[in-house]
């Protein structure tokens, strides 16, 4: 880890974060996690786990995902700053293509970061589950109702 990571402040790493989520950097995504770094899913969808932890845990799921979709953008960007210095609050909208099917998919995200010696210490993330179940034709699993 460089000297400057430590000195990157919570909207430095979240602009970071951005920056190479947009770009589908994975192994560059999971290097801005502390080693020990939680993130929490409230509402998670059906097989993705609520709450994970550990960079290599977050590195192995970013691979997974990798071979799911391809990222092409994020845009909708503000990064909004707390009374905690610590913590910051990100929305963003991220657009992607499902490899498979070539079906776009884009979902809006609002994630709060903690970020502590230039790395996220904790993340409790939000996202349009709705939005990713429909265009990966998993709406029914979601609504456990067998819509479709």
């Amino acid at each position: 880890m460089q000297d400057s990571t430590a000195e990157r402040s919570a909207p430095e790493v979240a602009r970071r974060f951005l920056e190479v989520s947009s770009r589908g950097a994975y192994d560059e995504l999971a290097d801005l996690y502390a080693e020990d770094a939680v993130i929490e899913i409230p509402f998670a969808p059906p097989g993705v786990p609520r709450t994970s932890q550990g960079r290599e845990v977050f590195r192995a799921r970013f691979k997974t995902a990798e071979k799911v979709w391809r990222i092409e953008g994020v845009d909708q960007v503000s990064v909004h700053e707390t009374t905690n210095p610590e913590v910051v609050v990100v929305e963003f909208t991220l657009h992607r293509r499902l490899r498979e099917s070539g079906e776009p998919l884009s979902s809006r995200y609002i994630v709060v970061m903690t970020v502590r010696d230039g790395l996220i210490r904790h993340s409790r993330d939000y996202a349009d589950v709705v939005a990713g179940a429909r265009a990966m034709g998993r709406l029914h699993e979601l609504l456990g109702d067998g819509t479709a």
